[in-house]
């Protein structure tokens, strides 16, 4: 008997998720439990393991696809066990929420962006959307059949939604959907002998639509501004004196975090996301911190949440466990989304300046760079200090550049007299 696999409902507002990598061939024997596919979803990557044991009977969806919620995933024989309906088909759910080999990859921002190329909206089950672009639609009487997506793969957005409506003097039609252009010859690189091409899916795939969601999308500027690191390099040299017997070290990155959640607090319109279908700016009054960190597998956010009620210690800890996670592939969702401000970090490899994207849909984004001994002047004396700048980017469609400055210089304040953050 054939059991059909619909992909099931695997996080709120998930309409759909890519096939990163079948695990399973057609016709291997399959145990219950068994890992079968990584599926990525706007949130996260999660390993789908066997809901029976049987036999793979057809893989529907090809590594790379994309597979909307309810549909079969992969078929699954039996043999003389009792055939599971459609609709029994969906009982797995419970069976993938509860597992514990769901593992998440990439943090993914829950909007598409402004891609270049244009395609129709498809059939109501195709249909490339977010729940806040449906209820859009839904809200203005359009049907998303019919508009024309302009997001990556041809997602539909909320500004297509509304240029639909305008351009049909605030009705929908029965007129079909307009058809995807070829592309054209020069949209893609010679071939040569000798290159090497690697499929543009999965992570990297992601990290693209929301680099360039968040570049097409939120008005970029970047504001820069030195730091004299001098007496907080001294200052966590004695932290960790006091810690080693414990067996905590800290690195720069907790000092930063205390920093940054002090102007937060003083600044909420940097803690913030714009939500355009909504026509609000959404202050957020959690400190959820996302940490930039490249891995293997590319970007990825893992999340510090609740940053405000954490000490040095506990930063250091919760960073080190969630570099730990990343490295290995085993961050949860939680570990990876919900982030209100991001910090971008390379360490000692962090150069002098850069001009960070803003990690969609938060507002702004700060990049700390190395800290390097450099001349400087104090007290008309040139000494040698410990010297560091930081970068921010920032949304200036919601946060001017008054305001960044000043935030930025609340931070600046904090770490150059760093006594306030030394709470271990």
């Amino acid at each position: 008997m054939t059991y059909e696999f619909k992909l099931p409902d695997i996080g709120e507002g998930v309409v759909e998720g890519e096939v990163v990598r079948w695990l399973v061939k057609e016709g291997d024997e399959l145990h219950e439990d068994q890992p079968m596919v990584e599926i990525m979803t706007d949130k996260a990557t999660v390993e789908i393991p066997a809901p029976r044991a049987g036999r793979v009977g057809k893989r529907m969806f090809s590594e790379g696809q994309l597979c909307p919620v309810g549909q079969v995933l992969i078929t699954i024989e039996l043999g003389g066990a009792t055939a599971a309906s459609g609709a029994t088909a969906s009982a797995a759910v419970a069976t993938v929420e509860a597992t514990s080999a769901a593992k998440a990859a990439v943090a993914a921002a829950p909007t598409p962006g402004h891609g270049n190329g244009r395609s129709s909206g498809g059939t109501a089950g195709s249909i490339l959307a977010t729940p806040a672009t449906r209820k859009l639609a839904r809200d203005i009487g359009v049907d998303l059949s019919l508009v024309v997506g302009t997001g990556p793969a041809g997602r539909i957005t909320s500004e297509d939604v509304r240029d639909h409506q305008k351009s049909e003097g605030g009705a929908t039609t029965n007129r079909a959907p307009v058809a995807s252009p070829a592309p054209s010859p020069s949209s893609s690189p010679a071939r040569d002998a000798g290159d090497v091409r690697i499929p543009f899916r999965g992570v990297r795939k992601k990290i693209a639509e929301n680099l360039v969601r968040s570049k097409h999308t939120a008005a970029h500027y970047t504001y820069v501004e030195e730091i004299d690191c001098t007496d907080l390099v001294a200052l966590r040299q004695q932290a960790n004196e006091k810690l080693r017997a414990r067996g905590v070290k800290l690195s720069f990155l907790p000092f930063f975090i205390k920093a940054t959640v002090s102007a937060l607090r003083q600044f909420p319109a940097l803690n913030a996301a714009l939500d355009e279908a909504a026509g609000e700016i959404v202050q957020r009054r959690h400190y959820h911190i996302g940490l930039a960190t490249a891995t293997d597998a590319g970007l990825i956010v893992p999340v510090v949440r609740d940053a405000d009620g954490k000490s040095l210690t506990d930063l250091a800890v919760e960073i080190e466990r969630l570099a730990e996670a990343t490295r290995s592939g085993k961050t949860t969702r939680e570990d990876l989304t919900g982030s209100t401000f991001t910090i971008t970090s390379l360490g000692a490899l962090g150069g002098v300046m850069a001009t960070p994207i803003i990690n969609f849909p938060e507002v702004a984004i700060l990049g700390i760079h190395k800290i390097i001994k450099r001349p400087a002047v104090v007290n008309n004396q040139i000494v040698i200090r410990d010297l560091m700048n930081l970068s921010i980017s920032v949304d200036h469609r919601v946060v001017d550049g008054y305001d960044a400055a000043r935030f930025v210089a609340a931070i600046k304040a904090s770490l150059e007299a760093p006594g306030s953050l030394l709470d271990i």
